[in-house]
């Protein structure tokens, strides 16, 4: 009789060798998804800059200067690909494309009225949120994110978070617009007024 050794052990030797790899491999997804956060933030650092109302009150060579400083940054920091694929199932990607399409109904919306779409993203970002939120939470869209992968949870946060600040920034300068223009429409008329006194 030929004695054929069990192939047990060999199985478990290799899930020992295995089960080790899978805290290593989550923290590898784990990194790669903080250097694409990073990178996100970094191209919408230079974005904000080369948009803020400082750059105006600049000299023109100095304005100049700057911008070919930022974007060469800009090309450096979009030199580096990450992706962290995301693995779901057909409901989750379902939910994640209906997710998407509500946020760029939004975003689609800001020329025509900024303030109503900036409360809708406001509604849309506390419906992410795990916190008690400030505002109303848009419950429809609630529903539609949680039935979405838990890391596409993240990512819609992560870009409600990134669209609310840019919003933030717009209305800022905007502010600033108009105040410089009001105080330089006050001094014309004060000068004015000197004139005809």
């Amino acid at each position: 009789m030929i004695f054929i050794p069990s192939k047990a052990p060999r199985h478990a030797r290799w899930t020992e060798l295995l089960e080790p790899s899978l805290p290593v491999v989550e923290a590898l997804r784990e990194a790669a998804s903080a250097v694409e956060q990073e990178k996100e933030i970094l191209l919408e650092m230079i974005h904000s800059i080369q948009n803020s109302q400082d750059m105006r009150q600049i000299s023109d060579g100095e304005r100049e200067e700057l911008n070919l400083t930022a974007n060469r940054l800009m090309g450096r920091t979009l030199t580096v690909e990450v992706s962290v694929e995301t693995i779901r199932n057909p409901q989750q990607q379902e939910s994640l494309k209906h997710a998407t399409r509500i946020i760029d109904e939004v975003v689609n919306k800001f020329l025509d009225d900024l303030e109503n779409a900036k409360s809708h993203l406001m509604s849309l970002y506390s419906a992410c949120s795990s916190e008690v939120p400030p505002g109303p939470v848009d419950q429809k869209f609630q529903s539609i994110v949680i039935g979405c992968a838990l890391e596409d949870q993240k990512k819609i946060k992560r870009r409600l978070e990134t669209l609310l600040r840019n919003i933030e920034n717009a209305d800022k300068a905007i502010k600033l617009l108009e105040h410089s223009k009001g105080g330089a429409s006050k001094m014309l008329q004060h000068n004015a007024e000197s004139k005809v006194n």
